[in-house]
């Protein structure tokens, strides 16, 4: 069918062929979601985008090993979850975690109250304190699964873990996470 755009499938054996234009866009429709995964594991933005940028060229240069059929976005992340965590490790620091959480209201839905935002970015700030209070490995998890909205399956695989994995770190990651967001709330 003329005029359609072409399907992921598609593109990605286009890239393999050695069309660039789809590669591009590729990266598009996918970079908000590898830097985001790139800002968790790195911690910072300068790292993020170095990392989703590099995991980008590495994803290029692995697409000939990249299994036709599997889903894309599981296998890209976990390259730039990897390039993130190793340049994490390279530099030996970790800052502060800064999360953009989605949007809860539709794009044509009335701007919330300023009473509301304060609220919510209150929320938003107690939940980004709570989860970098957590292990790396409770972060992650918890990030990916509900902050990035990946599914079970598209975790275990950004995180090389089984997907039984995925569901008992969540199960731990979230009663870690309760725990030291009550410490931390004040009685009102």
């Amino acid at each position: 069918m003329e005029g359609r755009p072409p399907v992921e499938a598609e593109l990605i054996e286009r890239a393999r062929g050695g069309d660039v234009g789809a590669f591009e866009a590729l990266v598009r429709a996918h970079q908000e979601v590898a830097f985001r995964t790139a800002w968790v594991v790195s911690g910072g933005a300068d790292d993020a985008e170095d990392a989703a940028q590099e995991g980008f060229v590495k994803a290029y240069r692995a697409l000939g090993r990249f299994r036709s059929g599997a889903p894309f976005r599981p296998w890209l992340l976990a390259i730039v979850a990897n390039e993130a965590r190793d340049r994490r490790r390279a530099a030996g620091r970790r800052t502060a975690l800064v999360l953009r959480l989605p949007e809860d209201r539709r794009a044509d839905a009335a701007a919330p109250s300023p009473e509301a935002a304060v609220l919510a970015g209150e929320r938003r700030a107690a939940l980004a304190e709570g989860l970098a209070r957590l292990s790396e490995m409770d972060r992650e998890v918890i990030t990916l699964r509900y902050l990035l909205q990946l599914s079970e399956a598209e975790t275990a695989s950004a995180l090389d873990i089984p997907p039984g994995t995925v569901k008992s770190r969540l199960s731990r990651g979230l009663t870690h996470l309760r725990e030291v967001l009550l410490a931390t709330e004040t009685p009102r």
